[in-house]
């Protein structure tokens, strides 16, 4: 980056600290001394987020401005950096070193061209086996990155769970992000792509860390696959049981098409047995696919809101009404089934067999809506009085005060 872009810009750099006595001080002074090469005015804020050594003396003496943050967890931490952060472009990154601190020039540039709202440092390029563990480089990260990039509707960035970024301060409002833990890199990058951010990274490399790294594997990555099924339920619930719901009904067809069962190789299978399974779950992951993505914080407003429908009170009443018909029709066709038995009937077993099915398929399905329209209908009830009754709510509103120290 040339002085030129830096003299348009400043840069706030958020660095969220939990015990980092040993590595805080040479990421806030390399930091610094970043900015003043590259002409860039600046500060450096440092987040303790509770630690019980030096951390954050250390850090002010290194330069840094330093707040404090009770609620714990990274995402929490860097929330409460962001919103004392003072300057026109945010950088976030880790107070472990493992970031190439000289490489915030570069990471600001496309924001200072304005050919981005949001840029990424890629990790991978500089990455061994010291500094990124097998299962992150090769198994964790490529997984999230590809659960992301479909949660985005294309692929973003090739490192989704890269903590160096530079985004433009005026989106934060837009972001509205939300996450206490590590899963708000994943949470930025959808919100992000909803709401039209330009996205790109740069490559930045990594570093191996000094101290304890505070990741935890299958924790935080159990965190960051709640989140995606969150914010984007179409993913994992709504597609998957569309796709179930569909098969499983044509399979149900074939099996009265083809009641012997179809013939593969030296076998026959019968597709009704795998039918019902299909029916039934891939309408349960519809249900609920159709409640997270009504409550998502990305489904909008008003008359625009994704499945709207969800919450009025005929959505679960239909429910409520449908499930019972299906439940009754089901126990008729057994009944029926029943007497045709009684009386000796002397029909393929084959159909009988795919009768019943179908009506064991009504019956369990039957259930399930009008338990979860009963549910539905119960849980709205409940939450009404308190929706009428909360008082404005907002991050300014509910969030603790931040205590400030250190230069400005």
């Amino acid at each position: 980056m040339t002085q030129t872009h830096g003299a348009s810009l400043t840069v706030s750099v958020v660095l969220p600290c939990l015990n980092e006595a040993e590595s805080v001080g040479l990421c806030v002074e390399e930091s610094l001394a970043t900015l003043r090469a590259a002409g860039l005015t600046g500060e450096v804020i440092v987040v303790d987020n509770g630690s019980t050594d030096d951390s954050a003396a250390i850090a002010e003496r290194a330069g840094a401005r330093v707040v404090r943050e009770a609620r714990p967890g990274y995402g929490s931490a860097l929330r409460a950096g962001f919103r004392a952060a003072r300057c026109d472009v945010v950088v976030m990154a880790d107070a472990d070193f493992t970031y190439d601190f000289g490489k915030i020039p570069e990471l600001v540039a496309p924001i200072a061209r304005d050919e981005a709202d949001l840029v990424l440092g890629n990790r991978f390029d500089g990455a061994t086996r010291d500094t990124m563990p097998f299962l992150h480089r090769f198994v964790g990260t490529p997984v999230i990155t590809f659960l992301v990039a479909r949660a985005c509707g294309r692929r973003v960035v090739d490192d989704s769970q890269s903590g160096f970024r530079a985004f433009r301060r005026a989106c934060l409002r837009d972001l509205d992000l939300r996450s206490s833990g590590m899963e708000l890199a994943t949470e930025m990058l959808i919100r992000a792509s909803r709401i039209g951010l330009r996205v790109t990274e740069v490559s930045t490399g990594y570093r191996p860390r000094i101290g304890d790294s505070k990741l935890s594997t299958f924790a935080d990555g159990w965190r960051h696959l709640q989140l995606i099924l969150l914010l984007a339920p179409d993913l994992l619930l709504i597609g998957p049981g569309v796709t179930l719901f569909a098969l499983g009904v044509l399979l149900q067809i074939l099996g009265f098409v083809a009641p012997a069962g179809v013939e593969v190789g030296s076998l026959r299978w019968q597709p009704v047995f795998f039918s019902g399974i299909a029916i039934v779950l891939g309408l349960q992951a519809l249900l609920a696919g159709a409640v997270l993505a009504y409550q998502s914080s990305l489904s909008g407003t008003g008359a625009l809101r994704r499945f709207a429908f969800v919450g009025r009170p005929s959505f679960t009443n239909g429910c409520v009404l449908a499930g019972v018909l299906s439940v009754v029709v089901g126990l008729l066709i057994d009944f029926v089934l029943f007497v045709v038995w009684v009386k000796g009937d002397s029909s393929p077993a084959s159909r009988a067999v795919n009768t019943a099915s179908l009506a064991q398929v009504l019956i369990i399905a039957g259930g399930t809506i009008a338990s979860f329209g009963v549910v539905s209908r119960f849980t709205r009830a409940r939450a009404l009085p308190q929706r009428l009754d909360r008082a404005p709510s907002g991050d300014a509103a509910t969030r603790e005060p931040v205590t400030s120290t250190g230069r400005a």
